[in-house]
């Protein structure tokens, strides 16, 4: 009987050349009456590939995890008839397989003699017996030119095959291939087998099901092809093979290697699938700790790091995470791509806590993708690691993925780094202090949301609120009675005719200015530049990098600490002026805000404002009676802007964008749109 033929490709829903149609895989299955018994099928398999490395030194049977092992030291038991099973098919390659004989009927023969065992234990018994008798002729082929054992025995048995090494290395080429192709798809079976008693994944269910419907046509092809490379060897001691079976080693290689890919693209989905599972089962785990009282925050911190008992404090030195019981701590989580703005930021407020007599500590997580992980990731790491002067992880991998997963979905980081409070016991007290740190500094400790809720019934809106903590001469200006101006925006040619314009208006008046450029967020670089030609040109003072970086931030620390506490632009003056001046630097005009010490302001972009005062003549004498910044507020009023087309940019940090905003210039509802953007300078 022939071997069968593969379905054709119209039939294959996958267009596979080794499938079977249903008549034949019946027949397949129909020898099938497994009756329990068990074998230790992956110290067979390693005894096996042991074997096949010993005979054909260059060939790559790999084989990974449990099954790895270094020395053979498995005996096969004769209690589950394993052993007499083997001697069988040894028995059965031998003696039909010479030449001419008839491949599939081999095979099933081979089929029916392992009825009684799971398809795996077919699989992997029926290689043994390939070893066994490729082992046996390879030794006596071997040793007949130095053991008289040998030589008598291959006089006997089989002809002395080294002098015809050359002509045979074509042959030996073809069985290489085919038996790593082999071994690939029966190690698939053996890690899909093991699958089966996972709690993970169903048996009944894709892409398990789908990988263990092909099992016994796996099993038939990998059977066919000892068959076929014992018939090989039988023609070498011969000397009767030919280019046609060489040929058909390669066609079944070919046939083999596909059934390899099929089986280990579900077996990897299958390995996905059960990461996916885990993965949920670590994360409600975490879910469940870190939201039920805790005695202390250790457990809390122990499910953050895993098996990563040990932490870098400041010194740079290990030590155990235990250090951090009964502290408060902030979780600072950040990717690599945190700046040394914020870096220096923080630092301050740390260090201050000392003489605050503050006791909490703050530790680095750092987010990384661990798939693209490489040496520029690695150096940038440790760069980072060397300048953060508090607690860090002392691996990149420290944090377990259960942990991130939380941190992405509950705590809503994106990419903006936030700082999570755990009180002494573990409790969250705020899932983001950052916002709070950055605007009230350790005077918000312990960093509650309660605190930070507190803190903004407490403070009006005033401009002290925005630049006390950077212009130190404020509080001296506001005393003196002058008025107090800040801008900015990068058209220098604006900014040049502004202060200009406004230094005409103030002298004319006769009052006290001070201006302030404050820059523009994202634009360091033409940011310095203008920075420069201000100081140069004596226009009006100008903030250094530091400043206009904490400035912007600061803003919009502000608008996502309010958009956590859940305020409105209808309902929360504060939040209305933070964004009327976050949308001023988003277009592309400049913009100004004036300030008197009783506490009178205006702003308005900087078309609008420097119109007004280049017609200062029209409002002078208003300007006289009610004083500047009254006049100027009535006279920006009554300026309709023939066209307007006001932005606001905000980055984008875990879906806490606000839903409603109101166009500084107009008062109506702004479009939502979704900008991508590389701003790299």
């Amino acid at each position: 009987m022939a071997r069968p033929t593969p379905i054709s490709s119209q039939q294959s829903m996958r267009n596979e050349h080794w499938m079977f149609d249903d008549a034949i895989n019946e027949r397949i299955r129909s020898t099938h009456a497994p009756d329990g018994r068990v074998v230790d099928v992956t110290q067979v398999l390693q005894v096996t590939r042991n074997v096949l490395r010993h005979i054909i030194p260059n060939i790559n049977l790999s084989m990974n995890g449990h099954i790895d092992a270094s020395d053979d030291q498995t005996n096969l038991s004769a209690a589950d008839g394993a052993l007499d099973a083997l001697h069988k098919i040894c028995c059965e390659l031998s003696c039909k397989c010479s030449r001419g004989g008839d491949a599939h009927a081999t095979t099933m023969a081979i089929f029916n003699m392992l009825s009684s065992y799971p398809w795996v234990a077919k699989v992997v018994l029926t290689l043994a017996a390939f070893a066994v008798n490729f082992g046996e002729f390879w030794l006596i082929a071997q040793l007949c030119t130095s053991n008289p054992l040998a030589k008598s025995v291959a006089l006997l048995k089989q002809p002395d095959i080294s002098e015809h090494s050359q002509t045979l290395k074509s042959h030996f080429d073809a069985l290489s291939k085919l038996i790593n192709a082999m071994f690939d798809v029966t190690k698939c079976i053996v890690k899909l087998t093991e699958l089966r008693s996972s709690k993970y994944i169903s048996i009944g269910e894709p892409p398990l099901s789908t990988a263990m419907a092909h099992i016994h046509t796996a099993t038939y092809w990998i059977i066919a092809s000892v068959v076929a490379c014992t018939r090989q060897i039988t023609g070498l001691i011969e000397f009767t093979t030919v280019t046609s079976e060489a040929w058909e080693l390669s066609s079944l290689a070919h046939k083999v290697s596909s059934i390899h890919e099929h089986l280990q693209s579900r077996l990897s989905l299958c390995y996905e699938r059960i990461d996916e599972k885990k993965l949920i089962e670590a994360f409600e785990h975490f879910k469940r700790t870190i939201e039920t009282p805790q005695v202390d925050n250790l457990k809390i911190l122990q499910n953050i790091f895993g098996k990563e008992e040990n932490l870098l404090n400041p010194d740079r030195a290990e030590v155990c995470i235990n250090v951090l019981g009964r502290k408060h701590v902030l979780l600072l989580i950040s990717d690599l791509s945190i700046s040394q703005e914020e870096i220096r930021v923080l630092e301050d407020v740390y260090k201050e806590r000392v003489s605050s007599g503050l006791n909490y500590e703050i530790i680095w997580l750092p987010i990384v993708d661990r798939t693209t992980w490489n040496d520029y990731y690695r150096e940038k790491f440790s760069k980072l690691q060397s300048i953060i002067s508090w607690y860090t992880v002392s691996q990149h991998v420290a944090i377990e993925p259960a942990v991130i997963k939380y941190i992405r979905e509950e705590w809503g980081f994106f990419k903006k780094p936030i700082a999570v409070t755990l009180n002494p016991q573990g409790k969250v007290l705020c899932p983001n202090a950052l916002n709070m740190m950055w605007i009230w500094g350790n005077s918000a400790f312990p960093f509650s949301s309660e605190k930070e809720e507190s803190f903004w019934k407490a403070k009006p809106w005033t401009l002290d609120l925005l630049f006390g903590r950077l212009e130190a001469d404020l509080p001296t200006w506001v005393s003196q009675q002058k008025v107090v101006c800040f801008y900015g925006g990068v058209k220098m040619e604006w900014i040049q005719s502004f202060t200009t314009a406004t230094t005409a208006v103030a002298e004319a008046l006769g009052i006290g200015i001070e201006m302030v450029y404050v820059g523009k967020k994202n634009k360091r670089e033409r940011v310095k530049k203008i920075t420069g030609l201000i100081k140069e040109k004596e226009l009006s003072r100008a903030w250094e990098d530091d400043n206009v970086w904490f400035f912007w931030n600061l803003l919009e620390s502000m608008l996502y600490s309010k958009n956590q506490h859940g305020k409105t632009i209808e309902n929360d003056v504060i939040k209305q002026e933070v964004m009327t001046m976050l949308e001023y630097d988003s277009s592309k005009n400049g913009w100004a805000v004036f300030y008197t010490g009783s506490g009178e302001m205006v702003k308005a972009n900087g078309e609008k404002v420097l119109s007004t005062m280049d017609k200062f003549d029209e409002w002078k004498n208003l300007a006289k009676q009610m004083g500047f910044v009254p006049a100027l507020r009535e006279k920006l009023e009554g300026v309709i802007p023939r066209h307007h087309c006001t932005r606001l940019i905000l980055p984008s940090n875990g879906g806490r964008i606000p839903e409603r905003v109101q166009c500084a210039e107009c008062g109506r509802p702004m479009e939502l749109n979704f900008l991508y953007r590389c701003c790299a300078e």
